[in-house]
C-alpha cells in the first residue's frame, strides 16, 4: 500500500492512495458514521492499474473480494453506522469478456474490442452468453450472509441513460443502490427521505473518468444515513464525488483509491470546491 500520498486539506478531508482493503485495515474501529461507495463493476472497464478491482477471473471471485472488504467496512463503522452500495450488472458474453472457464481461444472481434476498449485479461464465468449475471444481488446476499442488515434495495432510475444497440431485450435504465446497516438501531433521517425507493436521477459526465456517479445520489444517501458532523467513508473514492457531497453537507470525508490519476483529480476537485465556497 502506498501511504506517501496521503492528502490532508484543511479540516474534514483525508485522501489515501492505495489498496482499499489495506487502507481500511489501518483505520480505527468504530470511527466512521457512514460508508458510501460504488466499486468498479465486474468486467466492465480496465483502468490499467495493478491490483484493480473488477478484473477477477470469475464473478464468484469478485463477490468474495467485496465480501471481505465490506467486512472491514463494518468493523470501522460505528454501531449506528450505515453503508450504501451502488453496483451495476453485467451480461454473459458482453464484448467477449465472459467466456467458458479455461477458454483462451481468440474470436474474430478481438481486434475490434481491443481498439475500442483496450487489451485486458478477460474475466471468465459459467453464465451463459446473453444471460444477466445478477452481480449486484450476488454481492448483496453475500454481505447479508456475512452479518449485514439489508434495509433497502433502491432503484436508481437514469432518465438520460444512453440507448443500447440491442434488439432482443429491453434496454437497461437503472442500477441498484443497497442500504445496509450494522444493527437494527442504525441512524436514519426519515424526514429527509425522498419518495420511496425509486429515485430518478440523471447521470453526469466528468472529464478524466468514464464512470462518475452523480453528486445528487451521494447527497441523498449521506443526508439519510449520516448525522450532521459525521464521517463519510468511500473505499473506492475515484474522483471523490462522494467527498464533494459530504463536504457540501457538513460531513467529514475519508476517501481511498488505487489510481493515482483519479487521486490527483480528486485533489483538484476539492480545491475547486473550496475556492467556490463563500
Amino acid at each position: 500500500m502506498s501511504t506517501a500520498s496521503t492528502y490532508h486539506r484543511g479540516a474534514g478531508i483525508e485522501l489515501y492512495l492505495g489498496d482499499a482493503l489495506q487502507v481500511l485495515r489501518r483505520l480505527d474501529t468504530r470511527s466512521v458514521d457512514c460508508a458510501v461507495t460504488s466499486p468498479p463493476y465486474w468486467g466492465h472497464r480496465d483502468y490499467g492499474v495493478v491490483g484493480q478491482y473488477g478484473q477477477e477471473e470469475r464473478v464468484e471471485d469478485f463477490v468474495e473480494v467485496l465480501r471481505v472488504l465490506f467486512a472491514e467496512v463494518r468493523r470501522v463503522l460505528k454501531p449506528s453506522g450505515t453503508c450504501w452500495l451502488n453496483l451495476g450488472d453485467s451480461y454473459g458474453g458482453s464484448w467477449g469478456n465472459y467466456v467458458a472457464a479455461g477458454s483462451t481461444a481468440p474470436t474474430a472481434n478481438d481486434e475490434v474490442r481491443r481498439r475500442r476498449h483496450g487489451t485486458h485479461r478477460p474475466p471468465q464465468s459459467r453464465v451463459l452468453r446473453k444471460s444477466l449475471i445478477g452481480v449486484p444481488w450476488r454481492v448483496a446476499l453475500a454481505m447479508q450472509e456475512d452479518g449485514w442488515l439489508l434495509r433497502n434495495s433502491i432503484v436508481w432510475h437514469k432518465p438520460n441513460a444512453r440507448p443500447e444497440s440491442v434488439r432482443d431485450r429491453l434496454g437497461n435504465r437503472y442500477e441498484s443502490v443497497f442500504f445496509f446497516a450494522t444493527s437494527k438501531d442504525h441512524y436514519f433521517a426519515p424526514a429527509l427521505s425522498p419518495l420511496g425507493d425509486v429515485w430518478s436521477v440523471p447521470t453526469q459526465s466528468f472529464h478524466g473518468h468514464t464512470a462518475v456517479g452523480p453528486v445528487e445520489v451521494a447527497r441523498r444517501v449521506i443526508e439519510l444515513g449520516c448525522p450532521l458532523g459525521g464521517v463519510v467513508l468511500d473505499p473506492f473514492s475515484g474522483t471523490a464525488t462522494t467527498g464533494l457531497a459530504a463536504r457540501q453537507l457538513g460531513r467529514s470525508y475519508i476517501g481511498v483509491d488505487l489510481n493515482s490519476a483519479f487521486h490527483d483529480l480528486a485533489i483538484a476537485r476539492f480545491a475547486k470546491q473550496e475556492e467556490a465556497s463563500p
